[in-house]
C-alpha cells in the first residue's frame, strides 16, 4: 500500500512542531530549574558560606595575636552568637584554645564537612572551614547553625517546580492549539450559522483563508461553496421573477383573445401558439436552472463537430427557410471533441437559432475552428451587426434581449444562457465578440485525441435528432 506524506504546508507539521517545542521546553525546564532546585536544596547558600568565612577570618586574627588566650575569649564571646558547638583546631587536628578535646569531639572531627559540600544528612553537620589566610594553620570548627541548614522551603519549591510552572506551560500549549484550530473551527460554525440565517453573503476572513494549511483549504473550499450558493439562489430568483413576468404576457393574450368574438378556429390557431411560446418558456427556464444548479459531471463521449452541424443545419434550414448555401462549415471531418452529445448539440443550436434570427437577409452563417493543443476552437460567425462591447457578456444573462441593438427580434433571452452553461459543464468556455460585420460565438472543447467511426457516430445521431424538433425561428 502507498503511503502520501502529507505536503509541507500541512497542519500536522504545525502540531508536530509545537509538541515538539512543548517537550523540549518542558525537558530543559527540569533539567536547568531542577540543577538549580538542588544546589539551593543541598548546598549552603552564599550568605551561610560568607558568615562562616567570616568567623573563620576572626579565629585566625585572635589566634595570631594573643594564640590561646586570644582563641579563648574568642569561643567565649561565639557562644552569644551561635548555640552548637563551636572549636577552632590545628593542622594536627588538635585544639588551639585552652580547653582540651573529649574523645567524642575527636571523633566528630573525623566527620568533618566543607562549605562546599552537600548537606542532605538529618541533623546538623559539623563544618570545617580553613582559616583564610594559612589553611594549614589552623581551621574553624564548627556545628552548622540551624537558620542556615538549605532546603527549608523543599516542599514550596518542589510544587512550584512540578506543579506550578509545567501547569502555565501547558496551559501555553492550550492557547496555542486554540489559536492554531479551534479559532479557524469557530469562524467555520459562524460562517454556517449564517447560511442558516439566509445570510448567504458572508465570508470567512483573510486571516483562515489565507493559510496554507487543511483549514485554510477547507475555507476557500467554504467560501466557494458560499459564493456557488448565492449564485445559485439567486438566479433561481431572477428566473422566478422574468419567468412570472414572461408568463403575464402571453396570459393576458388568451384572456383577451377568449373574451374575443373571433372564430373558433382562429382562436384555436391564437391559442395553440400562446401554449407552445409558454411550454418553451417553461422547459428553457427549468433547463437553465437544472444546468446551474446540477454539478454531476455529464458522461462523455467522442463527437464529430461536422455531422452535429449537418444535422442541426437540415433543421435549422427547415424552420428558417434559408438555403443550404447560407449555413457554411470549414471544419472537416477530422474534428472530433469530448462532450455530451445531446447537451453539446442544444448549446449549439441555439447559437445558431440566434445567428440566423439576427442575421439579414441572405446573410452567411459560418462554423469554422482550429485545433490548439488539447482543444478545439470553434467560432459561430453571423452578419447581424454585433453587439456593442458592453453588450459582450450581458447577452449570455436570462431574460437579456437586446432589441435595439442587432436587427430582428423574438426569443425569450435564454439561449444563449444554456448554451453557456451546457459548454462549461462539458469542461469547455463560451464568450462572444464583435468581427466588425456581425457577432462571433467562440467555443473551447477540449479534443479528443482517439477519432471515431463516422457510422458509429451517425447512428447515434438519430435519437438527438427526434429530440431537437423543427420550431420557427
Amino acid at each position: 500500500m502507498k503511503c502520501n506524506l502529507p505536503g509541507r504546508h500541512s497542519l500536522i507539521w504545525k502540531l508536530a512542531c509545537l509538541l515538539v517545542a512543548f517537550c523540549l521546553l518542558m525537558i530543559w525546564l527540569s533539567w536547568s530549574w531542577g540543577r538549580y532546585m538542588e544546589e539551593r536544596n543541598q548546598f549552603l547558600s552564599d550568605q551561610a558560606r560568607g558568615t562562616l568565612a567570616r568567623y573563620a577570618a576572626e579565629a585566625e586574627e585572635a589566634w595570631q595575636q594573643h594564640q590561646r588566650e586570644g582563641v579563648d575569649n574568642w569561643l567565649q564571646n561565639m557562644q552569644h552568637r551561635e548555640k552548637g558547638w563551636v572549636g577552632v583546631i590545628g593542622g594536627d587536628l588538635q585544639s588551639l584554645s585552652s580547653h582540651t578535646l573529649t574523645e567524642m569531639e575527636i571523633e566528630r572531627l573525623t566527620f568533618l564537612r566543607g562549605l562546599d559540600w552537600p548537606i542532605h544528612k538529618k541533623g546538623l553537620p559539623w563544618l570545617r572551614v580553613p582559616f583564610p589566610g594559612d589553611h594549614s594553620a589552623g581551621s574553624l570548627v564548627i556545628e552548622l547553625p540551624e537558620r542556615f541548614l538549605p532546603g527549608r522551603y523543599k516542599l514550596f519549591w518542589r510544587v512550584i517546580t512540578n506543579g506550578v510552572i509545567p501547569g502555565l506551560f501547558t496551559l501555553l500549549l492550550c492557547v496555542g492549539l486554540y489559536r492554531l484550530l479551534v479559532v479557524p473551527l469557530n469562524n467555520l460554525r459562524e460562517q454556517a450559522n449564517a447560511w442558516r440565517a439566509d445570510q448567504l453573503n458572508v465570508r470567512l476572513s483573510s486571516r483562515t483563508t489565507n493559510r496554507s494549511d487543511e483549514l485554510g483549504e477547507l475555507g476557500r473550499a467554504f467560501d466557494q461553496m458560499s459564493e456557488r450558493l448565492q449564485s445559485t439562489v439567486a438566479l433561481q430568483q431572477q428566473l422566478l421573477r422574468d419567468l412570472s413576468h414572461e408568463l403575464r404576457t402571453p396570459l393576458s393574450r388568451l384572456r383577451v383573445a377568449s373574451e374575443s368574438e373571433q372564430g373558433l378556429e382562429q382562436l384555436r390557431e391564437r391559442i395553440g401558439r400562446e401554449v407552445d411560446g409558454m411550454q418553451r418558456l417553461v422547459e428553457d427556464t427549468l433547463q437553465l436552472a437544472w444546468l446551474d444548479s446540477e454539478r454531476t459531471r455529464l458522461p462523455d463521449e467522442a463527437i464529430q463537430v461536422q455531422a452535429l452541424w449537418e444535422m442541426l443545419t437540415e433543421n435549422a434550414c427547415y424552420e428558417s427557410c434559408w438555403p443550404n448555401g447560407q449555413l457554411q462549415c470549414t471544419v472537416d471531418s477530422s474534428c472530433w471533441v469530448r462532450g455530451h452529445l445531446n447537451t453539446l448539440a442544444q448549446a449549439l443550436e441555439n447559437m445558431l437559432r440566434n445567428a440566423i434570427r439576427h442575421s439579414p437577409k441572405g446573410g452567411i452563417v459560418r462554423l469554422a475552428g482550429r485545433r490548439d493543443g488539447d482543444y478545439w476552437h470553434l467560432w459561430l460567425e453571423d452578419q447581424g451587426g454585433g453587439v456593442a462591447e458592453t453588450d459582450l457578456e450581458r447577452i449570455f444573462l436570462p431574460f437579456t434581449r437586446l432589441d435595439g441593438s442587432r436587427p430582428g427580434g423574438g426569443g425569450f433571452g435564454l439561449g444563449l444562457s444554456i448554451a453557456r452553461n451546457a459548454v462549461r459543464r462539458q469542461g469547455g468556455k463560451l464568450w462572444a465578440q464583435n468581427t466588425g460585420t456581425g457577432l462571433r460565438m467562440n467555443m473551447r472543447l477540449i479534443a479528443d485525441k482517439s477519432a471515431g467511426s463516422d457510422d458509429a457516430f451517425a447512428s447515434k445521431l438519430a435519437p438527438t435528432l427526434e429530440q431537437h424538433q423543427p420550431q420557427t425561428i
